[in-house]
């Protein structure tokens, strides 16, 4: 998986082949986040890649906060169930483990049960309980330890 940087324009950090169709409103609404929460690398959007192919997008959703960052991740259609969201959260956690060793990462997920849950799992976070979300409502909020740590436990 290679994780290529959305720049505040628009941009990519590196030469990619050919982008689908959905990597176009996926770039544009990484950039209007930009605007609310700064354009601060690392703690930016990127596009997923294998070999030459767009398979997602993940994104740290700001720089971090009292210690603590979270991320996002969608894998594109057509991709799904072959680990490629993992492997972006993989490569979030290793970028924070990698600038900010001492920062926890968070992931919000639907209060539900799912491919998220499984994948926060997979990749050592901790299930720490419901929240309200001021635009989503109830989400449930996982976390990973700072410095690549996390017990992986399960609700």
């Amino acid at each position: 998986m290679n994780l290529v940087e959305i720049r505040q324009d628009g941009s990519l950090s590196a030469p990619a082949g050919p982008l689908p169709e959905v990597a176009g409103p996926v770039v544009e609404s990484t950039v209007r986040l930009y605007s609310r929460s700064g354009w601060i690398p690392p703690w930016i959007g990127y596009l997923g890649f294998e070999g030459l192919e767009c398979v997602g997008t993940c994104a740290f959703t700001g720089p971090p906060r009292e210690g603590v960052v979270e991320i996002a991740y969608f894998t594109f259609p057509g991709h799904e169930g072959r680990g490629v969201a993992t492997r972006m959260a993989k490569g979030l956690l290793s970028i924070a483990g990698s600038f900010a060793p001492e920062v926890s990462v968070t992931a919000h997920t639907l209060p539900q049960e799912g491919a998220s849950t499984r994948i926060l799992r997979k990749t050592g976070f901790t299930f720490t309980g419901p929240a309200t979300h001021p635009q989503d409502g109830l989400i449930w909020v996982w976390r990973h330890g700072g410095g690549g740590g996390g017990t992986g436990g399960r609700k």
